[in-house]
This record gives C-alpha cells, structure tokens and sequence, in this order.
C-alpha cells in the first residue's frame, strides 16, 4: 500500500469514528507498514508524557518525562526525531532488545504539542523521508482529535 492510500485510509477512519481516531491510526499504521514493530501514541500530560494506544509488545515507559529519551526530545524540541540506530544514540530509553531505529513525530496544534507518535523498527535505518512525511501528516490529522479528547476529559 502507497503512503497516500494508508493516509487516505487513516483519514477515513479518523473522520467515520473520531472517538477512536488513536487507535485506529496506530493499528492501520502498525498493520499496513511492514517494518513498524511497535507503534504508540504518546500524550501530554503536564511535563511527561504517558502512554496511550499502542501496538506492539507492551513496553516499560509509560511515563517518560520531557527531555528524557528520544520521546522527550522530540517533545522538548517540537520536531521529528528519527534514529538510525538506538544503540547509538545514549538518549534512547530502551524498551525491546530487538529494537533498531526508531522515529518519534510530536503532535503539534499551533505550535503546542499534544503527544507524539512513536515507531520502533527491528531493522536498522528503517525511516526515510517518506516515512517522516506520513507520519507528520497522520500527526497533523490527530491534532484536532487529541485536543477535542483531552478538552473532554478535563470536564
């Protein structure tokens, strides 16, 4: 499947159930691309981020606090982190032994992020530029969802 058709798809989805707009990109994006071991979602909450919907072995941080890993640098910083290699990266907050590259896209609504979308690979160098714009751009359609979620959860 094109990029273009999964995001197609990715819309779809988040527009037919909005509520399930996390989900359903997590599990399309996880089942549609074939080197994505682990994909999740992580959210905002005050100066750490929390898990949210995932796919993949269930991993040890569920709560990684901003600056720390390649999650909270990618947050502190406000743009996309992708590595090559993890192993080589000292930032990187082990979850899985297999784990190779990863590439982290934050969440952004006019300049404040929300969350991030998180992907691990088993192959090393597995994200190219193709991959950087999917995602930010599943990142940009979750955007709207994840505030409307988190402005109904504080009610």
């Amino acid at each position: 499947m094109t990029h273009d058709v999964l995001l197609d798809k990715i819309a779809t989805a988040i527009e037919r159930d909005p509520a399930r707009a996390m989900e359903e990109s997590v599990r399309l994006l996880a089942a549609e691309m074939p080197g994505y071991t682990w994909v999740g979602i992580y959210l905002l909450e005050g100066d750490e981020l929390v898990l949210g919907p995932f796919v993949g072995k269930p991993s040890p941080h569920t709560r990684i606090p901003l600056g720390r890993g390649i999650c909270g640098a990618a947050a502190t910083a406000k743009a996309t982190i992708v590595v090559d290699d993890v192993n080589a990266d000292p930032r990187y907050l082990a979850c899985s032994l297999e784990t190779k590259s990863e590439i982290v896209v934050p969440i952004l609504l006019r300049g404040d992020v929300l969350g991030e979308i998180d992907v691990d690979s088993d192959r090393p160098a597995a994200f190219g530029d193709a991959d950087r714009v999917l995602l930010e751009k599943v990142a940009a359609l979750l955007a709207p969802r994840v505030r409307k979620t988190r402005a109904k959860q504080a009610h």
